[in-house]
């Protein structure tokens, strides 16, 4: 195979992987314990390698566009993105418990992976136009 069939496969990977990405994150704005904003940076991040032209439609979203920037450019996540994020963790744990009724190993394992999961978020930055 040659560099530049090479280079389209790896051009369509990234554009196929963005428009998965995109299907997660749309999902994620229906199901509540599934992320959106998380897979919408994924997709960002494939589109820059293969659809500049999605890329700029994502990141131009007045809704999802502004927590996509926030973290590309600072890493950061604003105060209300945190709140709705660890919201919907407690939630999530909660009603995991209620319909599994787990044991207690399982239970703690969750608990801890969602306590990390809200450790992660909590502690990245505030955006600069919240400080």
């Amino acid at each position: 195979m040659t560099r530049r069939q090479l280079s389209s496969i790896k051009k369509w990977l990234y554009f196929a992987s963005g428009i998965v990405f995109c299907g997660f994150g749309i999902l994620g704005v229906i199901l509540p314990l599934l992320p959106t904003t998380v897979f919408l940076i994924l997709a960002v991040a494939c589109f820059a390698r293969s659809s500049p032209k999605l890329e700029r439609k994502l990141l131009q979203h007045p809704v999802f566009g502004p927590p996509i920037l926030q973290w590309t450019k600072h890493g950061a996540i604003s105060l209300s993105a945190k709140k709705i994020a660890c919201s919907g963790m407690a939630i999530g744990y909660v009603v995991f418990y209620i319909i599994v009724q787990p044991a207690v190993w399982l239970a703690l394992g969750v608990a801890t992976m969602m306590g990390a999961a809200a450790y992660y978020v909590l502690t990245k930055p505030l955006p600069p136009s919240e400080n």
